[in-house]
């Protein structure tokens, strides 16, 4: 049946994880408030979601979650991609913009225990599943008694290797947590500006071609904070020439009219380099290039 006069379709791409279809939801309830009148939803298999037991190292190229999202927006199969942002390349494909930030979850990094036990009351040996450079590298200069132990897998998966044993601890995004209802597994949310989490981790980026019917309405359900946040933060990784396996952290917010940015690299001999930014949130490239030029 073909839509009804005046009727706002859009196709909504996403991965099929339970998170994806989480994230992609809360974009759908934005878009059905700026005007959508049907939804329908695609979920697209990814490179990363048909190799789920290999290490995130190991897999070649870039786009591991997020190429054939964009591949089916630019043949035209979907108006708008869902994505978690920090899977994001850096640059875009020619034709394809990121027209809206969502509202942003939880940035912060949390520890997952069977009994609750915090990061400080791991006991020496610990090990501790994690499929980031990052996470592993800040755990190292944190808690050097510890035992990083990659892991991969959904949220779920991950959760049952915890309580079977398989690891003492998980180290895993907040807002994943969150987005699925597991926050009250959570033993502790790290301090973002010590143990510094992905760029633009939390947020979630919807993707569109540029100039397309949905690009103007994808504008409209954006929030401006998150995406000044996300905008510095992507700066620092951008201007260190990194990808996703670059172990960086970095984290920004608005606050009282002021951007702040805290930003950590790990070096190779297992220090951690560090950089604060306090900034006008109107130029918030200027202030992820200050905290790239800091931490060099």
């Amino acid at each position: 049946m073909s839509p009804a006069a005046g009727a706002v379709v859009v196709r909504l791409g996403t991965r099929g994880s339970a998170l994806a279809r989480a994230q992609a939801e809360i974009a759908a309830a934005a878009l059905r408030l700026a005007g959508a009148t049907r939804l329908d939803t695609v979920v697209v298999r990814t490179h990363g979601d048909r190799h789920p037991q290999t290490a995130v190292e190991e897999l070649s190229g870039q786009g591991w979650f997020t190429a054939e999202l964009e591949r089916a927006l630019l043949d035209g199969e979907i108006d708008v991609a869902v994505h978690s942002f920090k899977d994001l390349a850096i640059e875009r494909p020619p034709g394809l913009v990121v027209a809206a930030v969502l509202p942003r979850g939880d940035p912060c990094d949390a520890l997952v225990t069977r009994d609750g036990t915090v990061l400080a009351g791991l006991p020496a040996g610990a090990r501790v599943g994690s499929s980031s450079r990052r996470r592993a590298a800040f755990l190292a200069a944190v808690r050097g008694d510890v035992e990083p132990a990659p892991i991969r897998g959904n949220v779920d998966t991950r959760l049952r290797k915890l309580d079977s044993g398989e690891v003492d601890a998980l180290l895993l995004a907040a807002a994943g947590l969150d987005r699925l209802h597991r926050g009250g597994r959570v033993a502790e949310r790290l301090d973002p500006a010590v143990f510094v989490p992905a760029p633009a981790q939390g947020a979630i980026a919807v993707e569109v071609r540029r100039g397309s019917a949905a690009d103007a309405l994808v504008r409209g359900i954006g929030d401006t904070e998150a995406e000044i946040a996300v905008t510095a933060e992507r700066t620092v990784l951008a201007a260190l020439g990194g990808g996703c396996l670059l172990p960086l952290g970095a984290w920004a917010r608005v606050d009282s009219g002021r951007l702040t940015l805290h930003a950590a690299l790990a070096r190779d001999d297992g220090s951690i380099a560090r950089a604060r930014v306090d900034a006008d949130p109107g130029d918030p490239e200027a202030a992820g290039r200050h905290a790239a030029e800091l931490l060099r």
